[in-house]
């Protein structure tokens, strides 16, 4: 994957208030694909120890605008949609966002959401659709 597109996106993310406080972290990218991670730690956990609904959410849209961002530069979202699949329980949790089309305007994209145990097995826990808009489009 592309060294120069995963430093940019770093950096993008990096300059995200929310994104630095959750602890994302984007560990590999190349055009319309991104892989963000996030480990576990006890603040971004709900009431019965899984990771929070709007963590979730928040790695869904955060791997489907970091991927049309790969394509067509910065991008706001008008419209994201989650599953839950299952609890979100691991020690890290990895999503992964891939573009299915990029037209002049918006950018359609989708994402699934994987914890990861200590043995580094990994479990689908989320999958996420999101309609992207070009910034200042």
């Amino acid at each position: 994957m592309s060294e120069d597109l995963t430093a940019r996106l770093a950096a993008l993310n990096d300059s995200a208030a929310f994104n630095r406080w959750a602890g994302f972290r984007v560990v590999a990218a190349k055009e319309g694909e991104v892989e963000l991670e996030l480990p576990w730690r006890a603040e971004v956990g709900q009431y019965a120890g899984f990771l929070h609904a709007s963590l979730v959410s928040g790695l869904i849209d955060t791997a489907c605008g970091f991927a049309a961002a790969s394509i067509v530069g910065r991008v706001l979202a008008s419209h994201v949609a989650v599953n839950f699949m299952a609890p979100a329980v691991g020690r890290s949790f990895l999503a992964r966002g891939q573009v299915v089309r990029a037209g002049r305007r918006q950018v359609f994209a989708r994402a699934e959401l994987f914890a990861m145990n200590e043995a580094g097995d990994s479990k689908l826990v989320a999958t996420g659709e999101t309609l992207l808009m070009r910034d200042g489009a």
